[in-house]
């Protein structure tokens, strides 16, 4: 080793003095180390591993997508699929078959929704009063009502819907799939990012955001759910300013003189190249999470100023201004699994419905105001649905349901003011238009300009790919 002494310096001092950059920081940029280390010139056909921008296969419409995943099972029949027939039918016995997740609490009595339904919108799609707001802007969604898993449980959809294939564990989420097939829009911030909920992990946990088998780059970075999001981000007051300039100088001097004494390592130069990253990150990502500059309109319009809304909505600007800053891909999820209301629906389903809906449509308003709906995909919606039958008679609420659901879409191409698909008259199958997950991947991956069936990544000697459960199509009829 070339003068011991300078490399142990060096060392020890990228060890001790990141000056407040903190680990999620560097953390993603010795991820991109690797990146910079791979030749910038890889043959077509071999797989390169960066965040470079990449060419679609085609042209796309979309250029980012926020997903507001709402974990647990929304209840279609309840918010965004009305059933007059089940609601005629309430109380009489259910003459479908249907499976049950918790049988000793099943019923098969059916159960019609409480709520009113009315039509909105150009468009006449129809809404429950438990989402005024997201009522409101009907003439920008596309709202799928024949979602389809085939399966009833959460995980096993979860999968499904984010990562292809149902109940197989650590494979690549749709995040990552997108940010290895198209790379990062900047180089100041992760491509794909996740906004944790205060209450603690989604369930399937880091596997909603995992890169699997592809490298670990391509994994979502997850911000904390409180303030502040990125642990020591800014340097120490008593370092910033000059003493943090002369800090970095020095650093850069030392790495050049590193540099010097091996000539022709490319990779040595790319690698110092990522570290001095860090200092455009810091302020990138500094004013990409701060709502402060925001104004109060706008704080207004995402519920920021009620208690119900705040944190949700919170998290809806950040998301916005996270894709104004060129991340790629944006996912907020909810702690736990809070529609999944097996019981006392009458009080738990207005409560998460209050807590969300306002943010929900305002992410859509906002982007739309500001040009951004066009090329950016705001996706809502959870894994699975719930059944027409009441469970748990004596404080009443709905079973699982992965045979028919609904999931709304809008901007980056999707078709607005669009209904597509039916259930049954009682909510329970998807009957018109079924839209499996695959097929679901399949649309988004056009829409971003992707070919769902080229995009593939080769592992174990295998070619894999997104869209690998059953066959997929893509869904042209809801396209703009």
């Amino acid at each position: 080793m070339n003068n011991p002494g300078e490399a142990f310096n060096r060392r020890r001092f990228l060890r001790h003095n990141t000056m407040g950059i903190g680990g999620l920081s560097l953390g993603w940029l010795l991820n991109r180390d690797k990146l910079l280390a791979t030749p910038p010139a890889v043959p077509r056909g071999e797989q390169s591993f960066d965040l470079t921008p990449k060419q679609p296969h085609h042209t796309p419409k979309a250029q980012a997508m926020i997903s507001l995943f709402m974990h647990g099972g929304p209840s279609h029949m309840d918010l965004t699929d009305p059933k007059p027939e089940l609601t005629r039918l309430d109380g009489k016995e259910y003459s479908g078959d249907v499976h049950y997740s918790f049988a000793n609490e099943a019923s098969r009595n059916l159960f019609g929704s409480p709520w009113k339904f009315k039509k909105h919108g150009q468009c006449g799609m129809d809404f429950s009063e438990l989402l005024p707001h997201t009522a409101g802007i009907a003439d920008d969604l596309c709202m799928i009502r024949s979602m389809h898993t085939g399966h009833n449980g959460h995980e096993v959809s979860i999968r499904y819907m984010n990562a292809g294939i149902p109940a197989v564990l650590g494979r690549p989420s749709l995040g990552a799939w997108l940010t290895y097939a198209l790379g990062s829009v900047t180089d100041e911030l992760p491509a794909y990012m996740v906004l944790s909920d205060p209450g603690g992990h989604p369930v399937d946990g880091v596997h909603n955001w995992t890169n699997g088998f592809l490298p670990s780059l391509y994994q979502g970075t997850v911000l904390r759910a409180k303030e502040p999001r990125i642990f020591n981000l800014n340097a120490p007051a008593h370092l910033k300013g000059d003493v943090q300039r002369n800090y970095l100088d020095f650093l850069s001097q030392l790495n050049q003189a590193h540099l010097a004494k091996r000539p022709g390592e490319h990779s040595l130069e790319a690698r110092i190249d990522s570290y001095e990253l860090a200092a455009r990150m810091q302020t990138a990502a500094t004013d990409a999470l701060d709502i402060s500059g925001e104004s109060a309109t706008t704080k207004k319009l995402y519920g920021i100023d009620q208690d119900a809304t705040r944190e949700y909505g919170t998290r809806c600007l950040i998301a916005r201004r996270l894709v104004e800053y060129g991340v790629r891909f944006v996912q907020l999820f909810l702690n736990g699994q809070p529609w999944d209301n097996h019981q006392n629906i009458h009080g738990a389903l207005p409560g998460i419905c209050r807590r969300t809906d306002q943010p929900a449509a305002a992410l859509v308003t906002d982007l739309k105001q500001r040009g951004l709906l066009d090329s950016t995909v705001v996706h809502w919606g959870g894994e699975i649905g719930r059944l027409p039958v009441v469970q748990s008679r004596s404080k009443p609420g709905r079973d699982h349901n992965g045979q028919g659901f609904s999931t709304w879409l809008a901007g980056g191409g999707f078709k607005p003011g669009t209904i597509y698909g039916e259930t049954d008259e009682v909510g329970h199958r998807a009957v018109v238009n079924k839209v499996t997950a695959n097929d679901y991947q399949a649309t988004l991956l056009h829409l971003f300009g992707l070919d769902h069936n080229g995009l593939v990544y080769h592992h174990n000697g295998q070619q894999k790919k997104l869209t690998a459960g059953r066959p997929a199509r893509v869904v042209t009829d809801i396209l703009a």
